[in-house]
């Protein structure tokens, strides 16, 4: 059993709308896991026109693990975004030209948060917003319509505007070893031969599979 094809951009026959989008995105600076889909009935291949503000000569990229679950209207806000907050105006009047570029801020001028990083089995709920910079660990859960603007740890689930935790999925020492585990990283063999554990809730039992090879 070798599962799915990760290179066939829609895995389930009949469903156009559940995409693959390692390979259908064209920046450089999106990088995506094998596995992870869009869900979308308006076009699930380009995925891309949901990352905002993202311009190469800022250089942040986007970076999503593997086996992630990203529903509809999924957001994502980059560092072009911002603008220059330590003057009087906030207006980006450069942008226009015609004697306004005179005032074109330094770099160092405008707000930056560096990479935005989810991790590996994450899922993001319909219509969720993640702001520039924010860090979500492995197995974390974005409820639908969630503003994220703080990092969120690994197997936590938040929700709202801004996004707070609700609850942590497992105890500290559940996660920990989940995080040693990293099943997601296995071999897709060895994957498909351990699904009922990888699903189920036996830490010990998968422990196993993780020794066993």
């Amino acid at each position: 059993m070798n599962g799915p094809d990760p290179l066939d951009p829609h895995p389930m026959p009949g469903f156009p709308q559940v995409c693959y989008i390692r390979n259908t995105v064209a920046s450089p600076n999106i990088l995506i896991g094998d596995y992870t889909y869009y869900d979308d009935p308006e076009d699930a291949e380009h995925f891309e026109r949901n990352v905002l503000y993202h311009y190469p000569f800022i250089g942040d990229k986007l970076v999503i693990g593997r086996f992630c679950a990203l529903a509809r209207g999924v957001r994502f806000i980059m560092n072009g975004a911002n603008h220059k907050m330590s003057g009087f105006s906030t207006y980006p009047f450069q942008i226009f030209g015609q004697g306004w570029e005179k005032v074109m801020p330094d770099a160092g001028d405008l707000p930056y948060k560096g990479d935005t990083v989810i991790g590996n089995d994450v899922w993001i709920g319909y219509g969720a917003m993640i702001l520039p910079g924010v860090k979500v660990g492995n197995g974390a859960i974005i409820a639908a319509g969630s503003v994220v603007s703080r990092n969120v740890p690994a197997y936590t689930v938040v929700a709202g505007n801004p996004a707070q935790p609700v609850k942590q999925r497992f105890s500290p020492d559940i996660v920990a070893a989940l995080e040693e585990i990293a099943w997601w990283n296995w071999p897709v063999q060895k994957i498909s031969r351990h699904l009922a554990e990888i699903v189920g809730g036996d830490i010990e039992a998968l422990r196993r599979c993780a020794a066993a090879g």
